[in-house]
């Protein structure tokens, strides 16, 4: 190996690792997207993140929301104009918590804030929402010939295949494995 080829590996190791740091540093929050401006006036971001528990999560509401820890809008970076909404931040003291809402928020379907839908979603660094889009294509096309594919935290794929679960990292590594499997090259044919 060349000395150029090092710096390279080296180079994609550290964007890994910072990745990796900055997606740990981010794994108690919870984004909520689409909560209407102006909603928090006289209210506090906390008291939303309450509310909207309260009413579409009833289990999670019971409970005394003790663990949270800070809730925030999420400035503009690209167009401060923008008509859409800005996303809220949610920081939770432990993943358990962060972990329980986001299931109880999947397993309702539609989370709702003074009737408009929202989301709840695991925050993670912009890097790692890219990997995980990456993945897009190849799990609806798994989906659909039945390979059971899961995307993996922070952005593996993991699908059944012959019996076994593989979990890849890139496309890369999963284009390396599918040339030895034919069956496997003909489904993802036009995504690799």
């Amino acid at each position: 190996m060349d000395a150029e080829q090092k710096r390279e590996k080296r180079l994609k190791t550290n964007e890994e690792s910072l990745r990796e740091l900055w997606d740990n540093i981010k794994r108690t929050n919870i984004r909520i997207i689409g909560v209407p401006e102006g909603g928090e006036r006289g209210k506090g971001t906390e008291k939303i993140f309450q509310e909207i528990i309260a009413k579409n999560l009833p289990s999670m509401g019971k409970e005394p929301l003790t663990q949270l820890q800070e809730a925030q809008r999420v400035p503009y970076k690209i167009n401060p104009r923008r008509k859409t909404p800005r996303h809220t931040l949610i920081k939770l003291t432990k993943i358990k918590d962060k972990d329980k809402i986001l299931k109880a928020a999947r397993k309702k379907k539609q989370v709702t804030y003074k009737g408009t839908p929202i989301r709840l979603s695991a925050d993670f660094s912009a890097e790692t929402l890219q990997a995980r889009r990456e993945w897009h294509d190849i799990l609806n096309v798994m989906k659909g010939k039945d390979l059971q594919p899961r995307l993996l935290h922070p952005a593996r794929l993991s699908f059944r295949f012959e019996g076994e679960i593989k979990t890849f990292t890139d496309k890369q590594k999963l284009r390396e494995f599918s040339t030895t499997k034919p069956a496997l090259q003909q489904i993802l044919k036009e995504l690799l």
